[in-house]
């Protein structure tokens, strides 16, 4: 993935992190992250994920072309929910070469990687990009650090919400 300007991708990141601070509650939260997180991961698309019981809800996105906003899935057959229930990113380089991507919900979109990061264990942070390579470090380091800082929004009882708070 291209680099972009770092230093302006970290500036996003802070100011996204200050509103997130004084956000009112999820959908305060989902709006600054659907506003910030494609700039500062460099990528084309960008999605906020919500799990609902066995079913994982795309609330929102900021993408080149539509993506899933408004569909449920199973919690188990999502990058989205293996994220959550893994708890740890997962970093995905080439769809068509990843057994978890779920092919035909992917291929008629302009996704060829992407990266989820869970926000605790209640929402995920998507970015995706049209070409395939690896996720850049910095995109990876910036959105694992956004997503923490929205957990005390999106799940208050996680164990980094209340480290962060």
């Amino acid at each position: 993935m291209p680099r972009h300007d770092i230093r302006s991708r970290h500036e996003r990141l802070a100011q996204a992190i200050g509103l997130l601070d004084s956000a009112s509650g999820p959908d305060d939260a989902t709006a600054i992250l659907r506003g910030h997180a494609r700039a500062i991961a460099a990528a084309d698309g960008i999605t906020v994920v919500l799990r609902e019981g066995n079913e994982v809800f795309y609330a929102a996105e900021d993408a080149i072309s539509p993506l899933w906003t408004g569909q449920r899935f199973p919690v188990e057959r999502c990058i989205s929910g293996l994220a959550i229930m893994a708890g740890e990113p997962i970093l995905i380089p080439d769809i068509r070469n990843d057994p978890r991507v779920p092919l035909n919900a992917y291929l008629a979109t302009f996704v060829a990687s992407m990266a989820m990061f869970p926000i605790g264990r209640t929402a995920a942070l998507g970015a995706y990009w049209k070409h395939s390579g690896p996720v850049d470090d910095d995109a990876v380091d910036l959105m694992t650090r956004l997503a923490a800082a929205a957990t005390r929004i999106f799940d208050p009882s996680a164990p980094s919400a209340r480290q962060a708070g």
